[in-house]
């Protein structure tokens, strides 16, 4: 989770960290962007991206909510970096 963290913080110099309804909120320009959480049934964490449902990516898991689309990330292996970073400039798109 640290690690992730330090990644998301890092990918664009306009985001900043609140807490907000209990989560790690990444907010982008003011506005909320992404943030932290665990999966509850698997314990895996996961990035869920507010404007999700605006995104493309295969990687996404849209599930049943009507915004936002997670990327589950195992934590048995590596961070997939290549594909973090294609999911985060996707997302930063919509915003720019």
């Amino acid at each position: 989770m640290l690690s992730l963290r330090s990644i998301l913080s890092n990918c664009h110099p306009d985001i900043t960290q609140e807490w907000k309804y209990r989560l790690p909120f990444f907010y982008l320009k003011g506005k909320m962007f992404c943030y932290l959480w665990m999966d509850k049934k698997t314990t895996h964490p996961y990035i869920g991206f507010t404007d999700g449902g605006q995104m493309e990516h295969p990687s996404l898991i849209q599930g049943d909510r009507k915004r936002m689309k997670i990327l589950l990330i195992d934590p048995n292996n590596d961070i997939p970096l290549n594909l973090l970073k294609k999911v985060l400039n996707e997302a930063l798109a919509l915003r720019s």
